[in-house]
């Protein structure tokens, strides 16, 4: 008996290995609804917006990662399927990325899920790729803007660089003004050394990270 549950254990263990190194999700979250009206305006909040780099531990809830999530890549008109941030063509080629304490997720605007991809915290490993910025690694969410610079390339030639960049601008302010609207805090970095991020994140080849915003509580200033 106690042979038998050794090797199911065992098998438990080396199935979960063969997931990762195939690429395959270890769990699907279905995250909560979003809300479509909130406490804050569109002005306050672009009034309070700070770049914060001094962040509480707590984790965040389903419920503001959901939300932080639909503002970066949401779909919000589900017939042609656009989303929160516009993207040129609406290509739509960035995937958002999340580092917690449980693991990497990947977040999939059809059906408003996250995939969980790896079950390590990468946040020390994402600081060290971002040359030190110690920040990264005490935020609870770290949001990394990554995607196939290819779909652009292939439809708008020598444009479809400065078409990313915007569409990247977009996404990242939809998660700064959305922190801010739920009473957290950001910051964005691009500083990284990209290859370090890709592997520490197991990104497909096809894709490169382009920009890495850590959200959470503002620790106060002692």
């Amino acid at each position: 008996m106690l042979k038998r549950l050794a090797f199911s254990a065992l098998l438990l263990v080396l199935l979960g290995g063969l997931a990762l190194a195939e690429g395959k999700p270890l769990k699907t979250i279905n995250l909560p609804e979003p809300k479509l009206l909130g406490k804050m305006t569109v002005e306050e909040a672009l009034f309070r917006r700070r770049s914060e780099r001094s962040f509480l531990p707590n984790e965040l809830t389903l419920d503001q990662l959901s939300q932080l999530l639909w503002a970066a890549q949401g779909i919000t008109e589900k017939t042609w399927g656009f989303r929160a941030a516009p993207s040129s063509g609406s290509l739509y080629p960035l995937t958002i990325y999340l580092a917690k304490s449980d693991g990497v997720f990947r977040y999939v605007p059809d059906g408003h899920k996250l995939v969980q991809t790896g079950d390590q915290d990468v946040r020390s490993s994402l600081t060290r790729a971002a040359l030190g910025q110690d920040f990264i690694s005490q935020a609870p969410a770290v949001f990394v803007i990554a995607g196939n610079f290819r779909i652009v390339e292939t439809r708008y030639g020598q444009r479809s660089y400065r078409y990313l960049n915007m569409e990247i601008g977009h996404v990242a302010e939809n998660i700064e003004l959305q922190a801010v609207a739920l009473g957290l805090v950001s910051v964005p970095v691009g500083s990284f050394w990209d290859n370090v991020v890709a592997k520490t994140l197991g990104l497909p080849e096809t894709q490169d990270p382009f920009y890495i915003v850590p959200v959470g509580y503002l620790k106060p200033a002692s």
